[in-house]
């Protein structure tokens, strides 16, 4: 393993999205994660399709790289080896309804005492304090409570999901962010530290325009389709044969594309002379626009609007993401090899650095495949002993 968090150990408690996704973002950087599984059972997203003989590719795409040791957390044996691994790792991270940990005796406060140093990351719905903490969540009432669903799709329709998992994505990218700050901070002082992320703590964090929008006005911001609600026009128009976006975030670039469509009378129209009446007059630009654009294929105006320095961009659909020039030529598409799927390809790592690039280096693994490499090479264990613990089902 490379990368800048080298000499980093991981213990990766957490199951399906947000947990793991934290995880992967750290092994990708270099970090040792192993993934501590029940027996005999695993992560639930090992159930969860595509598959390739059998092995699950969405299981793939989030826990590559990681080392899989199986461990009854609620027998004694497998409580006791789990203190010794903290022992000997820098950051525990779990995603379980807060207390969950706490009836296992294997909450911070117990295991802190084993190991002060320590950094204990707890990614859950709500988080630890509060009305709803005991509640549990997934990604689709999240984006429901924390207002996501309700300003996205056209106007006037139902509430639309997000395409992504977004409260998942975002929980695990504000969770790494907890772990390295927290590392840093025990870098320079020897203090561990309890890391407590809420999915609607990030949800609310990230709705930036419609939350200061709502505080400051009073207005409940509402679903507005393709369209930016301040900026205008920065959207997405139907073209001759597909979509394509346009972002005009000034008035120069809006004399740039009226003079280019041969539209000169818009620049000054006082309707549309600046981006605030552009946008409180959008019903009645809009269809001007979509006339225009509905005149040239997709390409025909990425090309065009790049030349004179418009920003512009296809809607593109997944497979062209894929196989897009730049995406590719940035590794964001990469490939792993794994003996029971073959080569299956994954996302790349986001964040490109100059002296100790990140890196996918490794497969997910098999349930349990590195149990007895764990126990007995980190926790020094004789073979017999392990297979002892198999067969009592502990490990």
């Amino acid at each position: 393993m490379q990368g800048p968090l080298k000499g980093i150990r991981i213990l990766d408690l957490t199951r399906i999205l947000a947990g793991p996704y934290a995880a992967m973002i750290l092994r990708d950087l270099g970090a040792e994660v192993i993934k501590i599984e029940q027996p005999g059972v695993g992560d639930e997203a090992r159930g969860i399709g595509p598959f390739k003989n059998d092995f699950s590719l969405y299981f793939m795409s989030i826990n590559r790289g990681k080392k899989s040791l199986t461990l009854n957390l609620k027998s004694q044996p497998g409580k006791d080896i789990l203190v010794e691994l903290v022992k000997k790792s820098d950051v525990l991270l779990e995603n379980f309804r807060p207390g969950a940990m706490k009836k296992l005796g294997l909450d911070y406060e117990t295991l802190k005492t084993h190991h002060p140093p320590m950094l204990y990351a707890a990614c859950s719905g709500f988080g630890q304090t509060g009305p709803y903490a005991g509640r549990g969540a997934y990604d689709m009432i999240i984006q429901g409570m924390g207002g996501m669903i309700s300003i996205t799709g056209e106007p006037n329709r139902p509430p639309v999901r997000v395409g992504t998992s977004i409260s998942d994505i975002t929980a695990a990218l504000f969770t790494a962010i907890g772990i390295l700050s927290a590392l840093r901070h025990r870098d320079k002082t020897g203090e561990g530290q309890f890391i407590d992320v809420a999915m609607l703590d990030c949800q609310v964090a990230i709705l930036e325009n419609a939350m200061v929008r709502y505080l400051s006005t009073g207005d409940v911001p509402q679903p507005l389709g393709r369209r930016h609600p301040t900026i205008t026009p920065f959207e997405a128009f139907e073209s001759a044969d597909g979509y394509v976006v346009i972002a005009m975030g000034n008035n120069v670039l809006w004399k740039k594309f009226c003079e280019h469509v041969k539209q000169p009378e818009l620049i000054d129209d006082s309707r549309f002379s600046t981006n605030a009446l552009r946008t409180e007059n959008h019903e009645e630009l809009f269809p001007i626009l979509a006339e225009i654009m509905r005149q040239r294929s997709t390409e025909q105006w990425v090309t065009a609007l790049e030349e004179i320095g418009v920003p512009c961009g296809p809607v593109n659909t997944v497979d062209k993401v894929a196989s897009d020039p730049q995406v590719r030529a940035r590794e964001m598409i990469v490939e792993v090899e794994h003996q029971m799927t073959g080569a299956v390809g994954i996302p790349g790592v986001p964040i490109k650095l100059s002296e100790t690039p990140g890196s996918v280096d490794a497969p997910a693994p098999n349930l349990g495949e590195h149990t007895g490499e764990i126990l007995t090479g980190l926790l020094g264990m004789a073979p017999d002993d392990v297979d002892r613990l198999k067969r009592q089902g502990v490990v």
